[in-house]
């Protein structure tokens, strides 16, 4: 499994419990176990909520699933 990949499937499972849709970034951490401090690795890389929100803007809301959550932040990141 790539690291993409990894990270993808981490994401969708840090979600597993959010209700969608998500409309803003607070409701976005708010909707992971450990808020802006989850944490999702793959070898050498390391990806932070935090982080991600960085990469994300307002365009990409609202999600309507975490499969669309954990595309749209690993592309974005470029993982």
């Amino acid at each position: 499994m790539s690291a993409k990949e990894e990270i993808h499937g981490q994401i969708i499972g840090a979600l597993k419990e959010a209700n969608f849709p998500i409309k803003t970034p607070e409701e976005l951490f708010s909707a992971l176990p450990d808020g802006s401090e989850t944490t999702c690795k793959s070898g050498n890389i390391v990806l932070k909520a935090s982080d991600a929100g960085k990469v994300l803007s307002a365009d990409d809301f609202p999600f309507k699933s975490a499969e669309e959550v954990a595309t749209t932040i690993v592309e974005k990141a470029g993982i």
